[in-house]
């Protein structure tokens, strides 16, 4: 399955895109390690990104977790990821939203864009009601990213998550399927 924005589209990763996916997190280690907690000592193998995406197709299949890779259209190059984590069903409907791009492309609206196409698939896909998204207040351009995708502030989460041996706070951000029905 491929959504088409203008100028990216996103897809399942496949076990096939695991080389892609290690050459993106080795190339963006610096900048993805300020805001996310401490990776594995094997994170930066081949054997770990396959197992990844192996297990997240298992979990698609359980639809607990939808990982797809960001993909410049022009291209086709593997230039980041999105995925929905944590999806609830019955009473709540919804999941957390992460992401990550490529340094070289930051600052063109792309990972807007990749938001914004995995929003559309949670709510009309998933029909998912809510979609949350937790950021460390020093990530402006994250913040930038899911205001502009739609995204609301909701309020802190103090010393949520720990990164790099820290309690982080993180302002926590979300967008309701009503919501996203209005705007249109």
């Amino acid at each position: 399955m491929e959504l088409t924005g203008n100028n990216v589209f996103i897809r399942f990763l496949e076990v096939t895109d695991a080389e892609s996916l290690l050459n993106l997190h080795v190339n963006n280690r610096e900048l993805f390690q300020k805001f996310s907690p401490t990776f594995p000592d094997d994170f930066y193998t081949l054997g770990s990104k396959r197992k990844s995406i192996s297990d997240s197709i298992v979990q698609r299949e359980e639809d607990k977790k939808y990982n797809f890779g960001i993909f410049l259209k022009e291209t086709g190059d593997l230039i980041g990821s999105v995925s929905l984590n944590h999806v609830y069903r019955g009473p709540l409907e919804r999941a957390m939203i992460g992401y990550q791009l490529d340094e070289q492309y930051n600052g063109r609206g792309l990972t807007t864009e990749a938001v914004s196409l995995t929003v559309a698939f949670a709510f009309q896909q998933l029909k998912l009601h809510r979609i949350e998204a937790g950021v460390m207040p020093s990530n402006t351009g994250s913040m930038r990213v899911l205001e502009k995708a739609g995204f609301h502030k909701e309020g802190i989460e103090r010393q949520g998550v720990k990164i790099n041996g820290r309690w982080e706070d993180h302002q926590i951000l979300a967008i309701l399927s009503e919501t996203k029905s209005e705007e249109e």
